[in-house]
């Protein structure tokens, strides 16, 4: 299939937006009810575009499949990288185009960003316990769990964190 990886123009940031919060929500992740104070977060991919690298995987007529944030270093993105690590966070495939091979490209699109950013030694992320998929890819592609960086960013939402040395 004949994918590309490149940045989000601003006309898709909502599209964008909308495939990140479905894959939540369709993955049961989220429930859409009022206490979810997330969703509004990965609607607004407008916002992550300004503060880090927003990517998207396309298919050959221009539809979004997929899309990933990139971190850079010092981006206000980080949530658990420290000095000399890249991150990325919210990576999500449309449903529709699950299994073609998306979310592999969007993650191998982070480490090369990562491989090229001066001062960087490791990618790392955070991810859901039940996101087996995902998990399968990043240790695919060499991330290794790192279970002592694990956290809550909200009580009873444990996250596990893997990195990536470069």
């Amino acid at each position: 299939m004949d994918m590309r990886i490149r940045t989000a123009e601003p006309a898709e940031h909502t599209a964008v937006g909308e495939i990140t919060a479905r894959a939540y929500l369709d993955d049961g992740l989220l429930s859409g009810g009022a206490q979810d104070t997330y969703l509004p977060v990965l609607r607004d991919a407008a916002s992550r575009a300004e503060k880090a690298e927003l990517l998207v995987a396309v298919d050959a007529d221009g539809t979004l499949l997929g899309t990933v944030t990139y971190a850079p270093q010092g981006s206000p993105l980080q949530d658990i990288a420290v000095p000399g690590e890249a991150e990325f966070r919210m990576l999500a495939v449309a449903h529709a185009a699950r299994g073609r091979g998306a979310g592999e490209a969007l993650v191998r699109a982070c480490i090369a960003r990562a491989r090229a950013e001066e001062g960087v030694v490791r990618l790392v992320m955070s991810t859901q316990p039940t996101m087996l998929g995902a998990h399968r890819i990043y240790e695919r592609l060499g991330f290794v769990r790192t279970p002592d960086r694990d956290w809550e960013p909200l009580p009873g939402l444990g996250l596990l964190t893997y990195e990536l040395g470069l």
